[in-house]
């Protein structure tokens, strides 16, 4: 039972690493439960402080990746309307990877402005661009935390190697 906890837990954290970059996944989540997973083996003593500190973060980074793509958007003088096209751009860019993902929320955040001012291409495109700066910045935390989640993972397993030998 405990190898099936063990590499269970290890997909779980790679899936989540995985999810950082896909918007379709919940990556931070994801990882956090691999984390959890190690520490649910008998045989390794659970520190709470490293569960409790990490599922903080999870919770604060899961907020945050809904927040800072349209505060990127409503940073640089984007509406509503380009907010939605973000949102509606990155479903879209599922379809269409590898640069889907990065050239769908910027397409969709510019088409949204304009749709809602035609006129304001300038608007659009600096609104476009804030929705870009937001959900790189949005991935480039959800995959530096997951990373983080997977060092603590192996601190922990290389740190109890008797267990399994």
């Amino acid at each position: 039972m405990e190898y099936v906890l063990l590499i269970f837990g290890l997909v779980l954290i790679l899936f989540g690493i995985i999810g950082s970059i896909l918007p379709a996944l919940p990556g931070a989540p994801i990882s956090w439960v691999g984390l959890l997973l190690i520490y649910l083996i008998p045989e390794i003593k659970i520190n709470y402080w490293i569960l409790g500190i990490t599922l903080l973060l999870t919770i604060i980074i899961a907020v945050l990746d809904y927040i800072l793509p349209s505060k990127g958007t409503k940073h640089f003088g984007g509406t509503k309307y380009g907010i939605w096209g973000t949102n509606i751009g990155l479903i879209v860019g599922l379809f269409f990877p590898p640069f889907g993902f990065v050239i769908g929320p910027f397409l969709g955040a510019f088409a949204g402005e304009l749709i809602y001012n035609s006129k304001d291409t300038k608007g659009a495109f600096k609104a476009a661009v804030g929705s870009f700066l937001g959900l790189l910045a949005s991935t480039f935390m959800k995959v530096l935390f997951c990373l983080l989640l997977l060092g603590i993972y192996l601190v922990v397993f290389f740190s109890n190697l008797e267990v399994w030998f």
